[in-house]
């Protein structure tokens, strides 16, 4: 073995390279907010706003339903099953998923979804009767064959109301009755042509309904409910009368079970029994829809789970679909901050199975839920920065709110009680820097240091406008504060160099680059450090490369060098992360790229159309060096995934191949081969020591062969020897795996 290994290492090495891979990939969204219930004999279905699950009564257990697992829909309006016992769902985009329990699988129907002619296109209701789908849209009704998944028939226009009407709600009974933006419309008996607008009675306020909006249409004791925004009305066969009155006036949803009716408002759920009517449940939440079944019970829709008897049901997930920043710890935690402008609804804290959320209600001390950016130090601190009330520190989940009451942090001017900090960074000395946003004595740069003494420093390029925003602070290896000023002022790029003297200002080094200095545009939108201490400028046309950062320190008017990355120049760069190869990667508003550590390449192009990517407009990115897993922060909720691009090893400690054996088929998958340490070449050997396949690693921990020889052929079933070597051949390492063709 020893003379194969002297012999390898002698050969001139070609190298190879297998395409980037992503594998494992998850998504993650909040699923509190319910918009409809199917209910089955052993739980329930949910559409909700991202995604959908099913809740088993007797396990008391999820199951979470996103792009990964097929469902091509986020933002879920409706769903119904149909005969066949396969779950239909409705989404605000027009798109339709049907799962099948039977093989748990999905088919997606696009018609709506890719047609240009409706803007308004989301499914609001379901009915299903025989073999029909019925669909209540933004424009009307359609219809779908459940077992070809066919349209055959679309009604847009009903008597006189506008053409390609709202239909909030529809139920079938001999005729077709459906309740629209403008009032009701009825099949007329007899007729078969019903895209004919005269196919169709219509009601209005003239036949009695109010004119405020009608929510839900059932038929209860024969009679035609209509719940609208000022009550019941019951249908006599020409007009429109009150048919209960209620405290509460706004009908939301109605619900029959035998000669019992359900009545849903905005705060009680009322029991009608055909004589009486009681209040059955009083709500503290916003409702949205309702279901009765026997296996069930009572279930309301709201916007923070279905409610259940006391329970609110929804599965663990994110607080809210809102990754403005996020950051990992040195435990691999991931952490998110979420939001501004009283959207914000706390910090959230993913373990890789569960979510934590830090809010008011769980930690007073926080004082309020805006908390915008977020940091972790070197000592695996968590730093995040509110929107109003200064930042918090959390330590072993101890926390410390530092703000304009017990800190010399001063806010915006005319209330600098208001303390805005937008970014916080940490220096190789271990000094915590925070951005202060519109600082009411200009300082924008606040300085703790670990002895708890605070220093503050003024960039005198600045020029901020009254609702100007200074965010997403980096600093390089020679000490130098990188950020950028948006939306109103100098909108560019900014930096600071204290140079070490904190309480002298004579020395400090400051400047603006901007489009006249060799920027593609003003407009930056993120910043990163590379691992070459190179500065990536993330902006509305793409990347510009800073590569002599250390130029700033040594002159007023400092020459830099600046350069674009072609493959992405006309991409809005919302987001940038370095993984452990220094590759970057880049989350814009048409999905994510992957570009080589110098840009010169794209590597790899992820969109929702290619991927599980659960939006094209990507507002964050996370990179676990430790694991090579990228977390991709959008409106409509996380994705993640995992890479190659893992922090190799410091020494060589035996490699970790699968899988082992390698089964080959037709499509073999990709062997990996772990514990590489950096720059790792590999030979694959026959135990007879001839030559099977040579190539480099990308750089980290891990590395694939792809079971085929040097001239693209797969290997003959057997053993193969695994040998990883450093370039200079003084640490190696081997492995074996066994092959089967099939």
């Amino acid at each position: 073995m020893k003379n194969i290994i002297s012999l390898l290492v002698l050969l001139s090495l070609s190298v190879p390279s297998f395409p980037q891979q992503q594998t494992n990939w998850q998504n993650f969204a909040d699923m509190k907010t319910i918009r409809n219930i199917a209910a089955t004999s052993d739980g329930f279905w949910a559409a909700t706003k991202g995604g959908a699950f099913f809740y088993n009564n007797s396990e008391s257990s999820y199951k979470t339903f996103s792009k990964v697992e097929g469902l091509n829909g986020i933002d879920l309006t409706a769903t119904a099953i149909d005969k066949d016992g396969k779950v239909w769902f409705g989404s605000s985009n027009g798109m339709f998923d049907v799962y099948s329990p039977q093989d748990n699988s999905f088919k997606s129907i696009l018609d709506i979804y890719t047609n240009q002619e409706h803007t308004n296109k989301s499914i609001n209701d379901f009915a299903v009767a025989g073999d029909t789908i019925f669909a209540a849209t933004d424009f009307g009704i359609s219809l779908i064959n459940p077992k070809t998944y066919l349209f055959f028939d679309t009604f847009s226009k009903f008597g006189s109301f506008t053409s390609f009407i709202k239909v909030k709600s529809i139920i079938v009974k001999d005729l077709i009755y459906a309740a629209t933006e403008s009032g009701i419309a009825i099949q007329k008996p007899g007729t078969t042509n019903l895209s004919a607008p005269e196919s169709w009675n219509v009601y209005t306020n003239l036949q009695g309904l109010p004119q405020a909006g009608i929510n839900k249409i059932i038929f209860y004791n024969e009679k035609l409910i209509a719940g609208t925004n000022l009550g019941l009305y019951e249908f006599n066969g020409t007009t429109w009368q009150t048919f209960l009155t209620l405290t509460n006036n706004k009908i939301i949803d109605l619900q029959v079970n035998g000669n019992l009716l359900y009545i849903l408002t905005p705060t009680l759920v009322y029991l009608y029994d055909g004589s009486t009517l009681q209040s059955m449940v009083t709500l503290n939440v916003t409702p949205t829809k309702i279901n009765y079944s026997s296996n069930n019970g009572l279930l309301v829709a709201s916007n923070i789970g279905v409610i259940k008897d006391s329970l609110k049901i929804y599965p663990n997930g994110p607080a809210a679909n809102q990754f403005p920043y996020m950051t990992f710890d040195k435990s691999g935690n991931l952490w998110s901050s979420s939001g501004k402008n009283g959207s914000g609804v706390g910090i959230n804290k993913f373990d890789g199975s569960n979510w934590k959320i830090y809010d008011v209600n769980h930690y007073p001390v926080l004082y309020q839920n805006d908390y915008y950016s977020i940091f972790c130090a070197s000592d695996n601190s968590i730093f995040s920065g509110n929107w109003g009330q200064g930042f918090i520190k959390i330590k072993d989940n101890n926390i410390q709110r530092f703000h304009s009451g017990n800190s010399p942090m001063i806010g915006i001017p005319g209330s600098p009680s208001f303390l805005v900090i937008s970014s916080l960074a940490e220096d190789s000395k271990n000094n915590i820097w925070a951005l202060n946003l519109r600082a009411a004595d200009k300082k924008s740069l606040y300085m703790l240091t670990p002895d708890s003494i605070w220093y503050s420093f003024e960039n005198v390029s600045e020029s901020q406008g009254d609702f100007s925003e200074v965010k997403n602070l980096v600093i390089d290896p020679n000490g130098t504060k990188w950020y950028y000023m948006a939306t109103a002022g100098n909108i560019g790029l900014y930096y600071f160099n204290d140079k070490g003297t904190y309480d002298n200002t004579n020395d400090d080094v400051y400047g603006y680059v901007s489009k006249t200095k060799g920027l593609s545009t003003n407009d930056v939108f993120s910043l990163a450090i590379d691992r070459r201490g190179d500065l990536w400028v993330g902006s509305g046309l793409g990347v510009n490369i800073i590569s002599n950062v250390d130029a700033v320190l040594n002159s007023t008017n400092p020459q830099l060098k600046i350069t674009n990355s072609f493959s992405v120049r006309q991409q809005t760069i919302n987001a940038i992360a370095v993984d452990p190869l220094n590759q970057k990667w880049l989350g814009t508003n048409q999905g994510l790229f992957l570009v080589s550590s110098d840009g010169t390449q794209l590597l790899a192009s992820l969109d929702t159309k290619n991927s599980p990517l659960l939006s094209d407009i990507i507002e964050s990115l996370a990179f676990d060096e430790s694991t090579g897993k990228l977390y991709v922060g959008t409106a409509s909720g996380l994705t993640s995934f995992e890479t190659p691009s893992i922090i190799p090893v410091d020494n060589f400690n035996g490699l970790n191949i699968y899988p082992n054996p390698l089964v080959i088929t037709d499509g073999s998958k990709l062997v990996t081969i772990d514990g590489l340490i950096r720059d790792t070449d590999i030979k694959i050997v026959s135990v007879s020591g001839k030559l099977v396949r040579e190539f480099s690693s990308a750089g980290g921990r891990v590395a694939f062969w792809d079971g085929r020889d040097d001239n693209g052929d797969f290997v003959n079933s057997g053993v193969y020897i695994v040998i990883a070597f450093d370039q200079e051949g003084n640490s190696v390492e081997t492995g074996k795996i066994a092959v089967l063709r099939e």
